[in-house]
């Protein structure tokens, strides 16, 4: 039997390190991205070609309410049933506590925590039974950091909501889990200053940022170990350990 997975913001970054992963191992892609439809269509060129799998790309942005009834369409439209869902599609705002706007503010609460519930319960129902939602949580929601308090609050909420949404999924026989990242070397990442950089790795007990591919096998883990259910996975190399 076939298998499905949707990755929201799955053609950059942990998403895409994600998606490649879930797609060595069998998994079909749906992969959703916000903008940028050059990056988006090269990635699913190169995931048919090296993993030889189904690769669907789709435009829908999570600040967008209208993006849920997007996605829903499009997989209702190829009699899509997913096997398993991952929300790493997110948003920050780091202006200042004194700048922040509430406009800024709700905008970065929609995208990381009322979209993901709103489309979930939109979908549920075409989640196959057995499958798994896994969420992209954040150290941030854990340790705060000044950087930006939207981010950080709504990472928390995150990982409540994962908690949570454990008894209200149970009766469609699902399972939804978190992974929480510490610094990943992503594209963003790997742009910051060498001082700031440093500063970071200083603080990491294994000293340095996380690959990407490491960190994709935790969600791959997530998704099929039967038995992990509410449960939010902290993969920061031993931050803050020094």
């Amino acid at each position: 039997m076939e298998k499905y997975a949707l990755i929201t913001g799955g053609t950059k970054g942990i998403g895409k390190a994600v998606a490649f992963c879930l797609g060595k191992a069998g998994y079909n892609l749906v992969l959703t991205y916000a903008s940028d439809p050059n990056t988006a269509e090269h990635t699913r060129e190169e995931f048919q070609q090296q993993l030889q799998i189904k690769v669907f790309v789709l435009q829908a942005d999570v600040t967008d309410k209208d993006s849920i009834e997007k996605i829903y369409t499009y997989l209702q439209e190829r009699d899509l049933l997913l096997n398993a869902v991952v929300f790493n599609a997110g948003l920050t705002c780091r202006d200042s506590f004194e700048d922040l706007s509430l406009e800024d503010w709700e905008r970065v609460f929609f995208a990381n925590v009322h979209f993901p519930v709103f489309f979930l319960q939109r979908i549920v129902r075409r989640i196959n039974k057995g499958g798994s939602v896994v969420f992209t949580g954040s150290l941030m929601g854990i340790q705060p950091h000044s950087v930006s308090l939207a981010y950080g609050v709504t990472k928390s909420a995150v990982h409540a909501l994962v908690k949570n949404l454990v008894k209200f999924l149970t009766p469609y026989e699902l399972r939804v889990n978190a992974v929480a990242p510490g610094f990943v070397d992503t594209e963003w990442q790997k742009t910051k200053p060498a001082e700031i950089r440093r500063n970071i790795e200083n603080k990491v007990s294994l000293g340095r940022f996380c690959d990407p591919e490491e960190l994709a096998e935790v969600y791959k883990m997530l998704i099929e170990n039967s038995y992990f259910n509410g449960e939010v996975v902290v993969v920061d190399g031993g931050y803050s350990y020094k």
